[in-house]
Formats: C-alpha cells, sequence, structure tokens
C-alpha cells in the first residue's frame, strides 16, 4: 500500500483492477499492454487499433512468447476466449487505463479465433536457420 499521499503507480492501478475484477491474473493484463504495440505493427498503426486488431497482436505475442504453451499460459491467467480478453481491455477502459474510441466495443472480441485453432492446431517450431 502506498505512503498517504504519493500517487499509485501504473503498475499498483493494474493490479488493483486485476484483484477488482478477480477472474484474471494479474499478466492477463500486463500481456494485454505487451501486445498492443504488437498489433500496431502487424496493422501498421501509430496509436489506436480495434478490438479484432488487438486480438492479432495478441495471438502472435502469445505464439512468440509461449509457442506449443501458448494456449496453457493464457488459461492459467483466467483467459479461455477472446472475449475474456474483452473483458480485460474494458476493465482496463473503465479504470481508465486504456483508452477507446466510441467506435470500440467489447463485442469486437466475441469469439474471434478458436484458442485450439489459433494457438494449437497447426502450430510448427520455427526453424533458427529460416530467419522466423
Amino acid at each position: 500500500m502506498a505512503p498517504a499521499g504519493l500517487e499509485c503507480t501504473v503498475l499498483d492501478r493494474r493490479r488493483k483492477v486485476a484483484e477488482t475484477d478477480g477472474r484474471y491474473a494479474l499478466q492477463a493484463y500486463l500481456f494485454v499492454y505487451d501486445a498492443l504495440p504488437v498489433a500496431q505493427k502487424l496493422h501498421d498503426r501509430e496509436r489506436h487499433v480495434s478490438g479484432r486488431e488487438l486480438l492479432d497482436g495478441i495471438r502472435v505475442l502469445a505464439l512468440q512468447r509461449y509457442g506449443r504453451m501458448a494456449k496453457s499460459v493464457l488459461n492459467s491467467w483466467g483467459v479461455k476466449t477472446t472475449d475474456d480478453f474483452g473483458t480485460i481491455v474494458f476493465n482496463l477502459v473503465d479504470s481508465g487505463l486504456m483508452s477507446k474510441t466510441e467506435e470500440d466495443t467489447v463485442e469486437e472480441f466475441h469469439s474471434v479465433y478458436d484458442f485450439d485453432r489459433a494457438l494449437v492446431d497447426g502450430y510448427r517450431i520455427p526453424d533458427p536457420g529460416s530467419g522466423n
């Protein structure tokens, strides 16, 4: 707990959002922030991305970081579907830690991809010699 008069850090605020909701681990919230620049790069954006575009970044980053274990890692954080990421994003929006446009809705995250298909089926261990 921060001493009286000192402002909470961003991490403290993110931790509080995760604890208040209770369904998802703090790591899931932090992962959304890590995936944002990945999504921006994938979709050639400097700032805002849509929910579906953010989910593309989440998928790519999950596979890069966790490979064949990506689905298991997300599941261990309480994240089982793309809808869960929508809930996380809108928890952050509601707490003032993330912004949205008028067009952004939690429905953008509804059943965008199945974790088995997007993270497990067809996954191949990257060949270090291929440059990928």
